[in-house]
């Protein structure tokens, strides 16, 4: 199946797709800044109001969802802070995380330096992409377990930062040993990042100090009686599906072929990535342009707002554009469903190899 994908992407018209879109690539810093403050704004107003609301009445129910949503959208723009040009978008990159990344405990450099090597050719899909794992050749229940551990993660960011993190500070190989396995948003748990240098930012540790602070200073609110003890198990709601919808979109991402050998080229990454444009529904569970995934695989610098444009320009431009839409789904349903059958087949072709 992959040698299959890597034989079609030799055809890939990646010269002409680049110029039809070369005027697409300038970031509008006001899209942005309205984009994440309304995002911000919404989810924060939400959760305020689940929390004065009976979590089980129609207004509190309705307030989370609303809160998850919008919090999900402002927390996806680390995607996009970590492809900005060096020295652009300083302040954006400041009052993100501010504003987001240390109450959500996700701080900037968690994603910094850590996601851009899966975009490189010798790294994707293989075994030093920490957001790579062979979800298309490997039992397809591990795919399920996968999505189903979401539910553990907000505890496990929460003890990294109130916990270890401190901890890590008098304890320098705990210290170490939290960079190297706990300070990337990744998904194979195998994955070691490399020692911090330049990549990672200049302001890492300033980062993991606030976001310890954060930590603390809620737990320091709810023990004078400020903050009530809601706000915790609203947090912890509010985390769990944010994350959860995001390891659901991540499966619906990639078609995730490579176990882990080949190294793959630009338009072989296309082709082993998925685009889900659909309509409004899609902008929910992917935000801020992640359902043009293959597409932001072709063209990594191109900003968020003009990911729609070039997808569409493509599709009705390219001399031939069934070999742009091979990486395209309907919907997120087909997308998972697909996935779930080339893990399914690629299983029983190893064990009928085996037998």
């Amino acid at each position: 199946m992959l040698q299959k994908m890597k034989a079609r992407a030799e055809d890939f018209p990646l010269r002409e797709a680049r110029a039809m879109v070369k005027d697409l690539m300038t970031p509008d810093p006001v899209k942005y800044w309205l984009d994440f403050l309304m995002s911000l704004t919404i989810g924060v107003t939400a959760f305020a109001v689940v929390m004065v609301s009976d979590i089980f009445s129609a207004v509190g129910i309705i307030a989370y969802f609303v809160a998850v949503f919008a919090l999900y959208r402002a927390v996806i723009f680390i995607h996009e802070i970590v492809h900005f040009k060096k020295g652009t978008m300083q302040a954006f990159k400041l009052v993100w995380n501010i504003a987001c990344g240390f109450f959500v405990m996700v701080p900037m450099f968690m994603y910094q330096g850590v996601h851009l090597d899966h975009h490189k050719r010798d790294i994707y899909g293989t075994r030093l992409d920490g957001e790579y794992l062979p979800f298309g050749a490997q039992n397809p229940w591990k795919n399920v377990w996968y999505a189903v551990s979401s539910i553990f993660l907000p505890a496990l960011i929460a003890l990294r930062y109130i916990i270890l993190t401190p901890l890590g500070w008098l304890i320098p190989p705990l210290g170490r040993l939290l960079w190297r396995r706990a300070s990337s948003l990744t998904i194979d748990l195998d994955y070691r990042r490399p020692v911090a240098g330049e990549r990672d930012g200049r302001y890492w540790r300033i980062q993991e100090i606030f976001a310890c602070l954060y930590g603390w200073s809620a737990i320091a609110l709810w023990y004078y009686d400020i903050l009530p003890g809601k706000f915790f198990a609203v947090w912890y709601a509010v985390m769990f599906l944010v994350l959860f919808m995001n390891s659901i979109r991540t499966l619906g991402a990639h078609a995730y072929r490579n176990p882990g050998d080949d190294k793959m080229t630009v338009a072989e990454q296309f082709l082993d990535s998925v685009d889900v444009p659909g309509g409004f529904l899609s902008a929910l569970w992917a935000p801020v342009g992640l359902r043009y995934h293959a597409t932001h695989h072709l063209f990594p610098n191109m900003p968020y707002h003009s990911l729609g444009t070039a997808y569409r320009r493509l599709k009705d431009n390219l001399p031939d554009s069934s070999l742009y839409l091979e990486a395209s789904r309907p919907t997120l349903f087909h997308a998972l469903k697909t996935l779930w059958h080339d893990a399914a087949k690629s299983r029983r072709a190893g064990e009928k190899r085996e037998s």
